[in-house]
């Protein structure tokens, strides 16, 4: 590709409206955005005066998002990845500066010379962010971005992944994705984006209609800081409960938090039908491997004996699937054709 950056943008365009002729010929021509654009983004008013020139994002889910709009070429750096970007950005994403796996420094990001710094989760950036706070970042002139996913209805001042009041909704997925259209004057392309979503999980419910269950119990865990200790396990209104209702599975778990920590005793006694265990290449925590996970449920004496892992039930999913993400229609479907090869459907 050309190092002239504006021949290198042209470029990008061509590539990206070839990719979305279908779903832009349904939704073409939104109005542009009019500048000073304000919107609230969790519990603040942002204003932007004109279309970010650099952003980095801090979240794979946040990254995916802006690269399916077309945007690789403002993003000057990413961080906090999982598992390995969707293959169709493969290329894109190669000349993108990775920050960090994990968490970047506030310093890393800064050097990039964002206008914009988007992130996945309010941990990261927020009043008390762990890489920057609102004021850190707008004292240096640049604006923020938090996913309204990781916001709506949910509590994260209490520590850990936060406590989510009330089930996700994908349209919380939705309103993200035509915001950042919106702020990027890039409407015309979230319309396609969105459209394209709403029809494939219209599709994925749809097509699994005859994968529902009633009341099987489920569990989603993502990973362990110790392989035998208490275990990161999905709560009952996150993006893994979303998936459960979608096709009529019950989650064992009945706490609010995002990801509590359960003991496997107590994952024994609630005796799970299924077990969901996050797949990803991320090596933070001892049982990120999801060949240590299963190693661990095959061995260990009290989590052997569980249903799920005795009749040989235990589903590998992307964790990217597990969460507010444009993947999160990969989990339904993943999770359906599972209920389906088990014999567990109705």
């Amino acid at each position: 590709m050309s190092s002239d950056p504006k021949l290198r943008r042209f470029i990008l365009r061509l590539a990206f409206a070839a990719w979305a002729t279908s779903s832009i010929s349904a939704a073409a021509f939104a109005a542009p955005t009019s500048y000073p654009l304000t919107i609230a983004n969790c519990g603040r008013s942002v204003t932007f005066d004109r279309a970010p020139d650099k952003v980095v994002s801090i979240g794979q889910a946040m990254t995916e998002i802006l690269l399916s709009l077309g945007l690789s070429d403002r993003v000057t750096g990413t961080a906090v990845w999982f598992s390995p970007v969707l293959k169709q950005f493969d290329a894109e994403n190669s000349k993108i500066k990775r920050l960090a796996d994990n968490d970047p420094s506030f310093e890393a990001v800064v050097a990039t010379g964002p206008d914009l710094v988007a992130a996945e989760f309010e941990w990261h950036v927020g009043s008390n962010g762990s890489v920057g706070t609102y004021d850190q970042f707008s004292k240096l002139g640049i604006n923020t971005y938090v996913a309204p996913a990781d916001c709506a209805a949910k509590d994260n001042t209490t520590g850990g992944d936060g406590v989510r009041k009330e089930m996700l909704k994908t349209e919380v997925i939705y309103q993200m994705i035509s915001e950042l259209a919106a702020i990027f004057d890039v409407q015309d392309r979230g319309e396609a984006l969105v459209a394209r979503l709403k029809e494939r999980e219209d599709k994925a419910i749809a097509s699994v209609a005859g994968a529902r269950v009633t009341d099987i119990p489920v569990v989603f865990w993502f990973s362990s800081k110790e392989i035998d200790g208490e275990a990161f396990m999905a709560g009952r209104n996150g993006a893994p409960a979303y998936i459960m209702q979608a096709l009529g599975a019950k989650n064992v778990i009945a706490t609010n938090e995002e990801w509590p920590l359960v003991g496997w005793e107590t994952v024994a006694g609630l005796n799970p039908a299924i077990i969901v265990i996050a797949g990803m290449d991320r090596r933070r925590y001892a049982a990120d491997d999801p060949a240590i996970k299963l190693r661990f449920l095959n061995t260990d004496p009290v989590a052997s004996r569980i249903s799920a892992v005795e009749d040989k039930h235990v589903v590998v999913m992307d964790s990217q699937a597990m969460s507010p993400s444009i993947r999160l229609v990969d989990g339904i479907e993943t999770l359906a054709a599972a209920i389906r090869q088990f014999g567990l459907a109705k």
